[in-house]
């Protein structure tokens, strides 16, 4: 059986000036990287402007296991099922952190039959996109430390810097360090931390701006320190966004590559979901919208964290609207939720079955809050029994919801055709009804209400407890009208609760927010629930020891 970068190897790639002609796109709107990889240029965006828009199709799953879903796999072959059915669809996707790709999860660009390409390359340094961000991001705690250095005439306290220098991979031990250690010339000592490139709040700002000015404006707004007499100080008071946002010139143009099958993908941005707002660029997603009758997107991880944050923070700022959400789902992961081993998982269990479905009903009836309608895809195993399919079958009839089976890791398109039709079926039954969707909680509501609102309605807990830091630092956000913004809340994927090890949908629990952050040039306030951490670190065997490259310089051990 091919690997994943094997049957990526084996494909005949399109040039990707054929891809963009087929979405309508100009030669003189794609900046060509190499044959197959290209920006889209600003001019598109307008040229495209007044054109309607497509239909958006969210795809999201169930918490995340070690049995895995499939959620970018299923996006990559939804959007190829499209194709294979007579539909005009093109995927709008995010681009993956070299974290995840060394580290333990992998990459984002599909697998099997259903891969984003190239894959080497989307998975590694793609444009130069990530390393901008980073650059971006370094280039303003780099300046804010020179300004304390070269007289301070801010008055900048170097207790209360905010903004943290960030680094594209994980490397716990830059969770904590010390800076400016040296001597007089080597600047003002203090504690400092990174974070991991796609939690920072140049990647949010990057992946909600709607143009190069809103950009500009985004990071001049970055709350990046306090003086000693309590007043904010943000990076345009040091002059920092012009240098920052010229580093982002050419980043803040969204990617275009292709699938396995030659669908168009259009690949911006990369934050988490668990860590930040884990939706792809507004930018990509506006104009797949223009660009094809179907735009499929997804958001990270399971629909507790990327698809509610992509409701209520992306679709809140960029006044879109999903006509149909995907939650992706698999047998061996919704036993693994009722109790089963990783290693006994291929073994029929329809009690472990059943108890594991709680998790799924949690995650489409969360949906349903939202006022869109829901496509369960599942994503089929060989193990899969007939027995076990028809607890699905149950489940989805109890929830009143279409679900389809879906191969398109084996299969490819082929092995989509039956979800896409039934999410076409579905789009078109709402199609004469006006949308539905709204945001879980209004823009009125108290910083601490949203919170709740989330964590009630969306996780299933009884309440929400805030530790003397997060009054603290809610006390400082309100008083800097953080209080109208939406809530981008960090906590663990494995879990609807804070704690990772409360499997299937836990009941009885209550969140804890440790503390809070204002975000306000993305124009989001964080609160980190539980023990989340912003920097990952590599598991006891890091992807990384199985990767190399050949004398030919073909790599290998990618996926």
């Amino acid at each position: 059986m091919l690997t994943d970068i094997e049957i990526a190897q084996n494909a005949t790639l399109k040039p990707i000036k054929e891809v963009g002609e087929k979405l309508g796109l100009l030669e003189d709107e794609l900046e060509f990287y190499g044959k197959y990889k290209a920006k889209i240029s600003d001019s598109a965006f307008q040229r495209l402007a007044e054109k309607p828009n497509g239909k958006l199709i969210l795809v999201t799953a169930i918490n995340p296991t070690p049995a895995g879903e499939g959620k970018t796999t299923t996006t990559a072959g939804l959007g190829q099922a499209m194709a294979k059915i007579g539909k005009d669809a093109v995927i709008a996707l995010r681009e993956p952190s070299l974290g995840p790709v060394f580290g333990i999860k992998g990459g984002a660009a599909g697998g099997g039959y259903a891969q984003v390409l190239p894959m080497e390359d989307i998975n590694l340094h793609f444009t130069g996109d990530m390393h901008a961000i980073t650059s971006a991001n370094n280039l303003c705690c780099a300046m804010l430390d020179n300004h304390m250095q070269q007289g301070n005439s801010l008055g900048i306290d170097p207790r209360r810097i905010l903004i943290k220098r960030c680094l594209d991979m994980n490397d716990r031990a830059l969770r904590n360090v010390i800076v400016g250690l040296g001597g007089k010339i080597n600047g003002v000592p203090r504690e400092d931390n990174f974070i991991i490139t796609v939690a920072s709040e140049v990647m949010a700002i990057l992946c909600l701006a709607k143009d190069m000015p809103d950009l500009k404006k985004r990071l001049g707004s970055i709350l990046i320190a306090y003086n000693y007499q309590g007043e904010p100080i943000y990076a345009r008071d040091i002059k920092a966004e012009g240098a920052m946002a010229a580093l982002l010139r050419d980043a803040v143009n969204p990617n275009l590559v292709q699938t396995l099958e030659g669908t168009p993908a259009i690949m911006h941005g990369g934050p988490f979901a668990n860590i930040a707002h884990g939706c792809n660029s507004v930018r990509a997603t506006r104009l797949a919208l223009k660009l094809a009758d179907y735009c499929i997107t997804e958001a990270g991880f399971g629909s507790d964290l990327g698809a509610e944050k992509f409701m209520d923070i992306k679709c809140r700022m960029a006044g879109l609207a999903p006509d149909c959400v995907v939650v992706v789902a698999t047998v061996r992961a919704l036993k693994y939720n009722g109790g089963v081993a990783k290693a006994d998982l291929a073994a029929e269990n329809l009690e472990a079955l059943k108890k594991g479905s709680v998790n799924l009903k949690a995650h489409v009836e969360n949906m349903h809050k939202f006022g869109v309608p829901v496509v369960v895809a599942i994503n089929r195993f060989g193990t899969d029994t007939e027995a076990e399919l028809q607890v699905i079958d149950d489940c989805c009839k109890e929830l009143g919801v279409s679900y389809a089976l879906s191969e398109v890791f084996g299969k490819g398109g082929e092995g989509g055709m039956e979800l896409a039709k039934t999410v076409c079926e579905v789009i078109e039954q709402h199609s004469g009804v006006p949308n539905q969707f709204a945001p879980i909680y209004p823009d009125s509501a108290s910083v601490e209400e949203k919170i709740e609102t989330i964590a009630k309605r969306i996780y299933g807990a009884e309440g929400v407890s805030f530790t003397n830091q997060a009054m603290k630092s809610l006390k400082e956000i309100k008083a800097l009208s953080g209080d109208a913004m939406p809530v981008c809340i960090a906590k663990t994927q494995y879990s609807l609760s804070d704690d990772p090890a409360l499997l299937g949908r836990p009941a009885g629990f209550t969140i804890t927010i440790r503390d809070l952050k204002l975000s306000s040039g993305a124009g989001f306030v964080v609160a980190y629930a539980g023990d989340i951490m912003t920097m990952p670190g590599l598991p006891k065997v890091p992807a990384a020891e199985k990767i190399d490259v050949d004398n030919q310089s073909v790599i290998h051990g990618l996926f």
